[in-house]
């Protein structure tokens, strides 16, 4: 009598694992497209009867709209340069907020660039503690939150670029509080426009 319970009990989970299915993972789905200044053309013809097949002259055409795609190279970071007249900001361990005395620093910066027509890059860099990988993304959120900063100061978004190096260019390569201080900074370098 156990073989034959457990023979159904095996059957009932077989079926059971059939009509309701394995977990799937849910479908990618595209996002929605940004509507366009133009909108959608669409162009039907008559409708054919419920017994027919349509044919390809009958069938329902559609035409989206397209919004071209704008790239923009990106800046070599090989040719920008330091300037006396901007200075960098650091950060606190493992932080991406700036500081009440580093936002006086980014003030004093944002003056001096709205008033010279250079081209921006804020480089983001960590100390070297942290993997690689956290690291490149903290110190890509270190140059964008001075890049903000800057915005909101006035200096225009489309001079600006962002770079994040981690914690590959240490400025100093001790082991100790001093030295990872000086290593988490954005990093601001500038070249000509133009």
């Amino acid at each position: 009598m156990s073989a034959f319970v457990r023979t159904t009990t095996m059957s009932a989970l077989i079926l059971a694992t059939v009509l309701v299915g394995c977990a799937r993972r849910p479908s990618a789905t595209p996002m929605a497209a940004a509507p366009s200044a133009q909108p959608a053309a669409v162009a039907q013809t008559s409708r054919p009867s419920a017994g027919t097949a349509p044919r390809d002259s009958q069938r329902t055409v559609v035409e989206e709209g397209r919004q071209e795609i704008v790239v923009v190279e990106r800046p070599e970071p090989a040719t920008f340069g330091e300037n006396p007249n901007v200075k960098p900001i650091y950060f606190d361990f493992d932080r991406y907020e700036i500081r009440p005395g580093d936002a006086k620093t980014l003030e004093a910066d944002a003056a001096w660039l709205k008033t010279n027509d250079v081209q921006i890059l804020v480089e983001g860099q960590c100390d070297e503690r942290g993997t690689e990988e956290y690291n490149l993304a903290l110190g890509d959120r270190r140059a964008r939150a001075a890049m903000n900063y800057l915005v909101a100061l006035g200096v225009a978004a489309d001079r600006m670029s962002t770079v994040s190096y981690g914690k590959e260019r240490p400025v100093c390569t001790g082991h100790n509080e001093e030295c990872w201080a000086l290593n988490r900074k954005a990093h601001i370098v500038v070249r000509p426009r133009g």
